[in-house]
């Protein structure tokens, strides 16, 4: 039985006193200490070791995407909440003393910034998808991906960050090849988290699609079992943190970016997320502040010094 308590202001000051985070005065936006990293770190190269036979290969991109990208994918449409948009001054000189006679005044000065070409990646498989298009080799491919990502979420609670990283697969092919892959690499998550003795579940899930609309496109979601997630309590035992996730996207982006099989047939996508700050802080909560004295085999996992 979880005999543990479930206070969020508590798990909060307790992680800032052991200097596992850095409050920044922005909610959703506080720094790591060192110990945090480390954690962090270990466990992305645990999940990186755990897949390496499948033979994915590594794509790195910056965690900016172009603004065309962003419309072309549809996040507007779907998730106009979450967005963060990049602006940047580009006036004259009278605008410019304008501007900082504002900033010093107190006042409002963001009207005077334009739109730039860019906006922060909401997604870190997003960039990948269009690196597929065209006809797939026989097969399909499968990517790797550590980025960050950007969702205009403040909050005080240290699970839901405006800014956090994420570790990605992304898989390409066969509509049953992909949708094996995904099921299968549900079962291998759940495996590897309960390794490191977590206490996870999967349940069916939905994005947060916005408004009216929104609402029925996560009810067929659900319905379609399209998204799982691997739950994990950390701030709740009644409302569980999602710490991975698993996505089949069916003809959603190889349709938008002209992806086809090898012999010109219909492909899909899937992905799947490890939430790297979401699961550092399941394995704080689960074991303790200080990895020192975690339990032998799950430090054996992480560190093999141990």
């Amino acid at each position: 039985m979880d005999t543990r308590t479930y206070d969020i202001d508590g798990f909060t000051e307790e992680l800032v006193a052991h200097g596992l985070i850095i409050p920044t005065g922005v909610p959703g936006a506080y720094g790591r200490g060192p110990v945090f990293e480390d954690i962090l770190r270990r466990f992305d190269a645990l999940v990186v070791r755990e897949a390496a036979p499948d033979g994915a290969q590594e794509l790195t991109f910056p965690p900016i995407l172009a603004r065309r990208l962003i419309e072309q994918l549809g996040y507007l449409d779907n998730f106009p909440q979450l967005a963060g948009s990049v602006h940047s001054f580009t006036g004259s000189d009278r605008e410019a003393r304008e501007l900082s006679e504002r900033v010093h005044a107190g006042e409002r000065w963001e009207d005077l910034l334009s739109p730039t070409e860019v906006m922060l990646t909401p997604a870190a498989c997003y960039p990948v998808y269009p690196t597929f298009s065209g006809l797939l080799p026989q097969g399909g491919r499968l990517v790797t991906i550590m980025n960050w990502v950007f969702r205009h979420e403040p909050s005080p609670e240290p699970t839901r960050l405006q800014h956090f990283r994420m570790r990605e697969y992304i898989r390409v092919g066969r509509p049953e090849d992909v949708q094996a892959w995904r099921d299968a690499w549900l079962q291998r998550g759940l495996e590897l988290l309960g390794r490191l003795k977590l206490p996870v579940a999967s349940d069916v899930a939905s994005d947060p699609f916005f408004g009216r609309a929104g609402r029925m496109m996560a009810a067929s979601q659900v319905d379609q079992r399209l998204k799982f997630e691997i739950l994990c309590p950390v701030i709740s035992r009644e409302k569980p943190t999602a710490i991975c996730s698993f996505n089949w996207h069916q003809e959603h982006f190889t349709s938008r970016f002209g992806i086809r099989q090898h012999d010109g047939g219909v492909a899909h996508t899937a992905c799947l997320g490890f939430g790297l700050e979401r699961v550092t802080l399941a394995l704080v909560k689960t074991h303790g502040y200080d990895p020192a004295d975690w339990p032998r085999d799950v430090r054996s996992l992480l560190w093999n010094d141990a």
